[in-house]
């Protein structure tokens, strides 16, 4: 009886094919009814298998429905953890306490990341960081986890929260940070395009040997900037206030910016040799006309981002040194310029940042003009620009020590020239001896232009009354390249003293006066004044000024324009 029971449960299992099977196997192989039943179980297989499809396509239907009707999820900004299991996020610009999906580990959640939130508010994923979202400036930072951010003139600012990512980042004003699209959390620091470091130059191994012919002005750079910064407990005991600011004024190619780069250079050395410490120079070289910018507020802009800098790199241990070349185009005054309407607004931003400066020890600010006269008193009077430095054209001796500096023992030199002098030292010594006398002398050759006085008398300019540091270093240049092509067309070959061809006392002289031609340019009369400016001649009782031109001379005529 038990074993009924046992075989019709075993039966309730089995589905009806199985069923089929047994009672076919049960029949023995001659009975009719056999057959039919083996044709009864193929038509039922057929059908429970169209069953079977039709069964999953219903089901890939209604996971369709599920998906095009159910609600979408939302994605929200995570700001913190609340509690073990609850989190405070941020979604469409509401915040909200949620839950948090037991297989995502709270721990994982960082601070800026989007989450995906469903219907109920509970986050269901992390999607990580956002790739994409407005940049904006930072114009304050607040303690070590806050950041004032907004546009350049202060409205619509906005605290933003630091991510995770930027939690250990060195922020500081002008920097810029990009946010989430809530605009709660800063959680990428950008790069600017514009940013201070496009002024940072190299400052290049320049002791102050290496700046030939201005004795004057270099002793001057040095008793303004080197003895305060080298020995303040002497200005401190004597109470003597330290300058702020320094301008190099003279012609152009004089070596302003040489002096400049010297200046940093030698300072930081001295320092560090002081110190026993790394001391390193922030050398940012600002040109002038780089500031002036079309858009209202830019201009300001860039200079209080110029000194912001200057004034963060001496936080972080740096020299800062800040050379602004051309300074008359950026300092000039309020109503000298075409840009006067920028430059109203520009001087006073400029005045206000360097009286926010103490002295020498936060930012040595040097200014670099060829038309002092130009620049802006306010920016020139004491307790700002408390030096005025001349950087004056070089005199005959100050030439010898700047041929000294280019024409060196390294180079070659004429055969000849090396036999007449014990050592190449003195022959390269007895070379620029001569050349310089050639260059001073008072002869027809020599003069270049003709000054007529309000008196009628005249005076004459002589070519070396115009000489420059960046005229001698073209004049050498040429010489050089002289003497490669002489090389190249006397490949091989070797002079009566048994060596190669090399620079000459002649190719100096060629090289001098294909300089002066070339330079053989001159202004219409109504900018005579300005022009009498830059070649650092007094302009006053000028009436006319012309290029010397002797009577069987066969030059060009000159060209109208500025040299």
């Amino acid at each position: 009886m038990s074993d009924e029971r046992e075989l019709g449960k075993h039966e309730d299992d089995l589905d009806l094919v199985d069923r089929i099977d047994l009672l076919i196997a049960s029949l023995p192989a001659s009975d009719p009814i056999r057959r039919e039943l083996l044709d009864l179980r193929l038509e039922i297989s057929q059908r429970e298998e169209t069953f079977v499809e039709a069964r999953q396509t219903i089901e890939k239907l209604e996971e369709v429905i599920k998906k095009v009707t159910s609600p979408a999820n939302r994605i929200g900004t995570f700001l913190g953890a609340v509690s073990k299991e609850t989190a405070h996020i941020v979604v469409g610009g509401a915040d909200y306490y949620c839950n948090i999906d037991p297989r995502i580990p709270m721990g994982k959640l960082k601070k800026g990341t989007r989450v995906l939130v469903n219907e109920a508010f509970v986050i269901v994923g992390d999607l990580g960081f956002e790739t994409a979202g407005p940049v904006t400036k930072i114009t304050e930072v607040i303690g070590n986890d806050r950041l004032r951010v907004g546009n350049e003139h202060g409205t619509q600012s906005l605290v933003l929260q630091r991510s995770s990512d930027l939690a250990k980042t060195a922020l500081k004003q002008g920097d810029e940070v990009r946010v989430d699209s809530n605009y709660r959390m800063a959680l990428e620091m950008m790069a600017a395009p514009g940013s201070h470091e496009h002024y940072l130059d190299a400052v290049p191994v320049l002791p102050w040997n290496k700046v030939g012919g201005q004795e004057e002005a270099i002793q001057a750079i040095k008793d303004a900037i080197e003895l305060p910064l080298l020995h303040p407990e002497l200005f401190e005991k004597f109470q003597h206030a330290t300058p702020k600011g320094f301008l190099l004024y003279g012609p152009p190619g004089c070596g302003k910016t040489l002096i400049g780069k010297a200046t940093a250079y030698n300072l930081t050395r001295q320092l560090a040799e002081k110190s026993g410490g790394d001391v390193r120079e922030y050398f940012m070289h600002v040109k002038g006309p780089e500031i002036l910018n079309m858009w209202v507020g830019e201009s300001e802009r860039m200079v209080r981002e110029i000194f912001a800098t200057a004034r963060e790199k001496r936080r972080e241990g740096f020299i800062p040194f800040l050379f602004i070349d051309e300074a008359e185009s950026i300092l000039g005054t309020r109503r000298a310029s075409r840009y006067s309407s920028i430059l109203s607004t520009l001087v006073p931003m400029f005045c206000s940042e360097m009286d926010g400066i103490d002295s020498l020890n936060d930012v040595v600010i040097i200014l670099a003009s060829n038309r002092a006269d130009l620049i802006d008193p306010a920016i020139l009077r004491p307790g700002r620009i408390d030096r005025k430095i001349k950087v004056n054209r070089p005199n005959k001796e100050a030439t010898r020590e700047i041929y000294r500096i280019y024409l060196t023992n390294e180079l070659p030199y004429d055969g000849a020239l090396a036999k007449e002098a014990e050592n190449i030292g003195a022959a390269i010594e007895k070379l620029i001896e001569r050349f310089v006398t050639w260059q001073f002398a008072r002869r027809d050759e020599n003069k270049f232009l003709e000054v007529t006085l309000r008196s009628g008398r005249k005076e004459m300019l002589y070519r070396a009354d115009l000489l420059s540091g960046a005229i001698i270093a073209s004049v050498v240049e040429r010489a050089k390249a002289m003497a490669i092509k002489r090389a190249i067309a006397n490949a091989g070959k070797k002079d009566s003293f048994g060596l190669s061809e090399g620079i000459t006392e002649q190719d100096l002289q060629a090289s001098f006066n294909a300089e002066y031609v070339e330079n053989d340019i001159f202004p219409p009369s109504d900018i005579t004044e300005d022009w009498l400016k830059l070649v650092d001649y007094d302009s006053d009782n000028v009436v006319k000024i012309a290029p010397f031109r002797p009577l069987n001379a066969d030059r060009p005529s000159p060209i109208g324009g500025v040299i």
